[in-house]
């Protein structure tokens, strides 16, 4: 009894570890998008350097996860939640990359004027968000219903990344220094397509978690 109370004390644990990752990873893809839209190179070296941090962040979760296994040895939904927890902090980290490199973009354009107001990418950084939000929610309450919901959204990001893409190369012409920008821009909006595929992953996982049975969300 007292070896099944340590474990689940060590998975409720880790959750609340992934939980702090995951705002942090929220945070850093409003604040880069933010640094984005203001040309804010202070914002975005602030994300820049705080990648760092998210990286431990990582390793510490994993290495916990790594622990419960070797010493604990779960079995079924125990089992289950360990595992996800390691595939959850995967998508998390590289959603923090996305970020990272939003921010870096923001460097590159320092002292330019946008080609264009960015109305969507904010509206697709807002949506993607709300998507880890929400899968991070479902893997707390466990909640099928709300991880199968981010099916929808992830439609409504792809919805406005075509709409991006579409404006993009129509504005493109003979300006190359134009173009490079627009070209970033671009590259900014597939990364928060990115983002919102991996909170996708992440509502499949907690819908394995939960069921024990595996779900295509991007289908």
């Amino acid at each position: 009894m007292d070896t099944r109370r340590n474990l689940h004390a060590a998975i409720e644990e880790l959750q609340q570890e992934l939980t702090k990752m995951g705002q942090l990873v929220e945070e850093a893809i409003y604040e880069s998008v933010k640094s984005l839209q203001d040309m804010d190179v202070k914002r975005a070296e602030k994300i820049i350097n705080g990648d760092d941090f998210i990286d431990a962040s990582t390793l510490q979760i994993e290495e916990t996860c790594l622990r419960i296994l070797a010493l604990q040895q779960p079995m079924g939904v125990d089992l289950r939640e360990v595992s996800t927890a390691l595939k959850i902090v995967t998508d998390l980290e590289r959603i923090a990359d996305h970020g990272t490199d939003i921010a870096k973009i923001t460097v590159r354009l320092a002292g330019e004027t946008l080609a264009k107001p960015l109305i969507d990418i904010p509206k697709m950084a807002e949506l993607a968000r709300q998507m880890v939000r929400d899968a991070l929610t479902a893997y707390v309450e466990r909640n099928v219903a709300l991880a199968q919901a981010l099916a929808a959204q992830d439609d409504q990001v792809d919805k406005l990344f075509a709409q991006i893409f579409v404006e993009v190369i129509d504005m493109m012409g003979p300006n190359r220094d134009t173009n490079r920008q627009l070209t970033h821009l671009l590259m900014v909006a597939r990364m928060l397509e990115r983002v919102a595929d991996h909170a996708t992953n992440l509502g499949e996982s907690v819908i394995y978690m939960v069921t024990g049975k595996r779900e295509d969300l991007n289908a």
